[in-house]
């Protein structure tokens, strides 16, 4: 009876010994792949034993119902399985049996990203491994705009590119490929993805290169800034200085001719008035002149009535005494 325990303890802590060596494997890196792709989740038991007979499940940690996959007597059973994957994820069943429980998951989408947790269970043991799960997308080739020249004569370029995910890297390279130093950087980030606005100023012509990276892919947009732009900015600044120049030299002439106009008007317009009064004052004053004269003329005569040349009438009103002579 002895020597039966003693087997049994013995077989008992071999197995548990040999269960406490295999492991759950999982990705040391984050596993990347494009929108839209298919992607393997990798998991596996090392050293490699069947697991056919053991419990897969394939969680994500991070939400309420967290089912992505579940293996279990020998037969998929995703009854409760998050809404968005059912119909997209696989286990391959042959590759059971060599111990990989790599999970396949189709037409990748922005949500699939997170973190999953494989999780595998026999009647012995249990153990899990986690895998960290980037999706990419990649956005629309940047464009470069012109933005014209500064008072100094450079050049101001601004780069653009939208719908990338992740947030991608944006940078200037000149011909030689040496990064050139931005001025403002500008992120945004809607359901579309990210969207990046970087701006930059040359003072001189080269070919100058947008880049937009995300890991190991890249859009570029090229524009070359020649001579030709800076020598018409050149030319198009001395002639707005010129056009600067005169415009003010115009516009001290016009001041000065309305300045006289408008004096010579005054001045007219004095003399018209000053004329104006003369007259009325003349209309007013040359008519009572006129009587008193004739008014003293008659006076300086001697009314006789026995004369018999000089005949006095006076008029109508009384105010104006008409000589009139009757010669023999």
């Amino acid at each position: 009876m002895k020597f039966i325990c003693l087997a049994v303890l013995i077989i008992s802590g071999a197995t548990d010994s040999r269960s406490e060596q295999y492991k759950a494997v999982g990705p040391a890196d984050p596993v990347f792949v494009v929108a839209g792709e298919d992607v393997i989740l990798p998991c596996s038991v090392k050293p490699n034993i069947s697991v056919v007979d053991m419990r897969v499940e394939w969680i994500r940690p991070d939400l309420k119902n967290s089912l992505v996959h579940l293996y279990e007597d020998h037969e998929d059973r995703n009854t409760e399985q998050i809404e968005s994957y059912r119909g997209r994820t696989e286990l391959n069943h042959q590759e059971l049996q060599t111990g990989d429980a790599s999970l396949k998951l189709s037409s990748v989408q922005v949500s699939d990203e997170g973190r999953y947790k494989c999780f595998i269970q026999s009647k012995s043991w249990s153990d899990d491994a986690t895998v960290d799960f980037i999706v990419e997308v990649v956005g629309r080739p940047p464009v470069i705009t012109v933005d014209g020249f500064d008072d100094s004569g450079g050049l101001h370029l601004q780069c653009e590119s939208e719908g990338w995910h992740p947030e991608p890297v944006l940078e200037w390279l000149d011909s030689e490929g040496v990064i050139l130093s931005s001025e403002t950087t500008d992120t945004h980030r809607n359901t579309d993805g990210f969207s990046v606005k970087q701006t930059i100023t040359v003072y001189h012509s080269d070919k100058i290169h947008c880049r937009v990276k995300l890991r190991h892919h890249t859009l570029e947009a090229v524009i070359i800034s020649s001579s030709n732009m800076f020598h018409l900015w050149r030319a198009s600044a001395i002639l707005f200085s010129v056009i600067v120049v005169l415009s003010g030299f115009a516009a001290v002439l016009i001041a000065v001719f309305v300045h006289e106009y408008r004096e010579h008007n005054q001045l007219q317009n004095e003399n018209r008035r000053i004329k104006h009064e003369l007259e009325l004052l003349q209309s007013q004053k040359i008519p009572k002149v006129i009587t008193h004269l004739e008014t003293d003329k008659v006076n300086s005569k001697t009314v006789d009535g026995d004369s018999a040349n000089a005949c006095l009438t006076e008029s109508e009103h009384g105010k104006e005494i008409i000589d009139d002579e009757t010669k023999p």
